[in-house]
C-alpha cells in the first residue's frame, strides 16, 4: 500500500511526490475561499458564510493539462478565480514558481497576469461588444506597453486559432459562438502565458463548436508548452482533453489521479457515481450497465455536513463518516481518494 500524505499532494502528479522531478509551475496549498452571508434590510449584519473551497491542494506542471470537476456549485470556478486573485482567497497559498501570489500587491499582480491568463465560459459576454476584434486581442500588448506593432501581432494571433485576420476590424456579434471563443482564446495567448485557466470554455457552444475548440486548445499547447486549468462538468471533455484530474464535492477534492484512474478505476462512491452517468456510444453496453443514482441535493454550502462531506448522499455511509472527515489518501486503490470505504471499481 502507498502512503500519501494527508493532503495528497504527492500524487497529483507523478513528479510533485518526488524532489528531483520537476517543479510545478503553479502550486496551491490548503485553499480557503467564504463568502459572507447577510441579513437584513436596513441593518445588514452577517449571518454565516458560504464555505466554497475548504482545503484544496493541487500542482500543474508545464505542458500539461488538470481538470476540475464536479456538480454546479462545487467550487471549481471558485478555485479559478482565487488562483488569477480575480476572488481574494480567505486562506492558503498560491505560488507561481517561487512566487507567492497572494503576497503580491496590485501593481505586482498587473505585472504577473502576463504569465497567468483566463479563458471565461461565457464567449457572448467576456468580449466588449464596442470593440472590434484587432482592439480586443490587441489590448494586453497596449495595456502592458510589450509590441510596437500591435496589429501585426494581432494579426498573427487570429491566424493562430484559426480565424481569417482580414476580419479583425468585425464586432463580437458577427461571430459565432465558437469564433467568439477562438477570439477570447486568441486573446489570452497574446502576452504567452505560462498557465491559461479554461473555466468551462466550451459548455456555452453547440456539440459540434465544442470538438473544434477543444482540438484547437490540444493543439495550442503542444505548440507552445502553456499549462491549462481546466475546469469543467462535462466529464466527455475533460476525458479527452485532461492528462489528470481532480473531482470535487461541496468545496473539497474527492478523488484525484491520471486521467485513466479517474475514469477507468474509480474509487470514491461520487466518481462512480458521476461516470455512471456519462453515456457510452455501444447501445449493448448502455443497455446493461448499472446507473447510479444519488438520492436528495447536495447539502448547504453554509452549513456542510459532518465528517465526509458527500455521507448524506453515499450508500456506503457508516457511523465513521459523520464522525471523522477522511483524508485524501491512496488506500491501496493506486491513487488518493477521500473515502473511508474507497473501492476500485473497473469500467470497461
Amino acid at each position: 500500500m502507498t502512503t500519501v500524505p494527508e493532503d495528497g499532494l504527492a500524487a497529483m502528479g507523478p513528479e510533485a511526490a518526488g524532489t528531483d522531478g520537476p517543479r510545478p509551475v503553479l502550486s496551491v496549498r490548503n485553499l480557503v475561499k467564504h463568502f459572507p452571508v447577510h441579513s437584513g434590510e436596513v441593518i445588514r449584519r452577517r449571518v454565516g458564510d458560504i464555505h466554497a473551497v475548504c482545503g484544496v491542494s493541487f500542482d500543474l506542471f508545464q505542458g500539461e493539462t488538470l481538470g476540475l470537476v464536479g456538480e454546479s456549485g462545487s467550487g471549481k470556478s471558485t478555485i479559478a478565480r482565487c488562483v488569477l486573485r480575480l476572488h481574494e482567497p480567505t486562506a492558503g497559498s498560491v505560488r507561481f514558481g517561487d512566487i507567492d501570489l497572494l503576497a503580491q500587491n496590485r501593481k505586482q499582480m498587473r505585472r504577473l497576469r502576463r504569465e497567468l491568463q483566463i479563458v471565461f465560459q461565457d464567449p457572448y459576454a467576456s468580449l466588449d461588444p464596442r470593440m472590434t476584434v484587432d482592439d480586443i486581442v490587441g489590448e494586453p500588448f497596449r495595456i502592458h506597453g510589450l509590441k510596437d506593432n500591435v496589429e501585426a501581432e494581432t494579426r498573427e494571433l487570429l491566424r493562430l486559432v484559426g480565424l481569417n485576420p482580414e476580419h479583425g476590424n468585425r464586432y463580437p456579434h458577427e461571430f459565432s459562438g465558437g469564433q467568439r471563443q477562438r477570439i477570447g482564446i486568441a486573446r489570452a495567448l497574446a502576452l504567452e502565458p505560462k498557465v491559461i485557466v479554461l473555466d468551462e470554455p466550451v459548455s456555452a457552444l453547440d456539440v459540434s463548436i465544442q470538438a473544434g475548440v477543444v482540438n484547437l486548445l490540444e493543439d495550442l499547447q503542444e505548440r507552445l508548452g502553456v499549462a491549462y486549468l481546466f475546469v469543467a462538468h462535462d466529464l466527455s471533455v475533460v476525458r479527452h482533453i485532461c492528462d489528470r484530474v481532480a473531482v470535487m464535492y461541496l468545496g473539497r477534492i474527492m478523488e484525484t489521479g491520471t486521467r485513466d484512474d479517474i475514469y477507468k478505476r474509480p474509487s470514491h462512491p461520487y466518481t462512480q457515481a458521476l461516470l455512471s452517468a456519462v453515456p457510452l456510444p455501444d447501445p449493448v453496453a448502455e443497455r446493461g450497465r448499472v446507473r447510479i443514482v444519488l438520492k436528495g441535493d447536495p447539502p448547504s454550502t453554509v452549513a456542510p455536513p459532518s465528517g465526509c462531506r458527500f455521507r448524506t448522499r453515499c450508500w456506503k455511509a457508516q457511523d465513521i463518516c459523520a464522525e471523522e472527515e477522511p483524508a485524501l489518501v491512496d488506500r491501496g486503490q493506486g491513487h488518493p481518494s477521500a473515502c473511508h470505504f474507497a473501492e476500485v471499481e473497473e469500467v470497461v
